[in-house]
């Protein structure tokens, strides 16, 4: 969403989140999502705990977060197809759970895992979809080579998806959920498992479906660079929303830059940006890492009082992983190994 303008002092609507009233005055739209204390218990694990959000009209939402974080059970029950244990959900302005058949009508969902017949061809999957929607014979037609020519894959229409690479599946499974022309499109990590140039020709296709589909995307990723393209992104880490906002204003809450430096001792490097500084520190990618506040200047200070040969170091603005530590007092790469656990005891609660 672009950041709103403003003239003095009053800051302008935003035009993705107004409507035009009948009277002609502008009106605040209804969100296309709207969740109320959405909490998911299985057993004695609570994956969801009782999350609260909104997602704007045409808006690029991202839910970032490690695997085992909550972000597929979220998706699964705005998608009905997980009950919630406790709280309230709208999605397209019907509820979750009393109006399931109207909630369903209005999305659009893209698995993590593929779900497409491999032994028929990509026509005859989107075909089948268009029967179950109930998409009208008389413009089913020209909307699936619409959405096949959005994803670049009409000249493969009559090719079995048995044939079809990973990266082609996914943009098989985008045009299929386009197809009866949703309100709200769900991905559930659209581009996982994929190489990254394939991941970004998923992204140029998306990003093309911006520009030419009235829609709401609803994304979850565990990939930074991904998150770099929504509008609004929110923190989860744990089954809680820890933060939301732009990925730009994200960024500049922290108000520090990334220092990293190798010294040979890693500890006493610790050691001594704390007793010498101040500075909390910590080993992230080979490197004894720290924030501070105009890093390039802190450099010469750094030499001149640590203590200790420097071999190298590098200063960085702040990026969406030093968001994630900020907020969660971890990497999410360390996040996911204990998401995995979080998995198992998941798992062992259901049976």
């Amino acid at each position: 969403m672009n950041p709103a303008a403003e003239t003095e002092g009053l800051q302008e609507p935003d035009p993705a989140e107004m409507v035009r009233g009948l009277a002609g005055g502008l009106q605040k739209a209804d969100p296309a999502v709207a969740v109320r204390g959405l909490q998911k218990i299985y057993g004695k694990v609570e994956a969801v705990k009782g999350v609260d959000f909104e997602v704007a009209p045409g808006e690029v939402f991202g839910f970032l977060g490690p695997n085992g974080a909550g972000k597929t059970t979220t998706i699964s029950m705005l998608c009905t197809l997980v009950t919630p244990t406790g709280g309230t959900a709208t999605v397209a302005g019907h509820d979750i759970v009393s109006q399931r058949d109207e909630v369903r009508r209005n999305i659009g969902l893209v698995f993590q895992d593929p779900t497409l017949d491999g032994y028929l061809t990509a026509e005859q999957n989107l075909r089948f979809h268009a029967e179950l929607y109930g998409v009208p014979r008389n413009v089913v037609d020209d909307r699936l080579r619409q959405v096949m020519e959005m994803v670049a894959l009409w000249d493969r229409k009559d090719s079995k998806v048995m044939t079809f690479s990973g990266g082609m599946k996914r943009r098989l499974e985008i045009a299929r959920g386009l197809l009866h022309s949703p309100r709200v499109l769900f991905l559930d990590e659209p581009t996982v498992g994929l190489d990254p140039q394939t991941r970004a020709a998923i992204w140029g296709y998306i990003n093309k479906l911006r520009r030419t589909e009235d829609i709401t995307i609803f994304m979850t990723t565990h990939y930074m660079e991904e998150a770099e393209y929504c509008d609004r992104i929110a923190i989860i880490d744990h089954g809680e929303i820890v933060v939301i906002d732009s990925p730009e204003a994200l960024k500049a809450s922290i108000g520090k830059d990334r220092v990293q430096i190798q010294t040979g001792d890693d500890q006493a490097a610790i050691r001594a940006l704390r007793d010498q500084f101040g500075l909390e520190a910590q080993v992230r990618e080979g490197q004894v890492t720290f924030g501070v506040t105009g890093g390039e200047s802190f450099v010469p200070r750094l030499f001149a009082e640590l203590g200790l040969p420097i071999r190298s170091v590098s200063v960085s603005r702040p990026s969406l992983d030093d968001v994630f530590m900020e907020y969660t007092g971890s990497t999410i790469r360390d996040a996911e190994s204990e998401g995995s656990k979080n998995q198992w005891m998941k798992v062992m609660a259901r049976r």
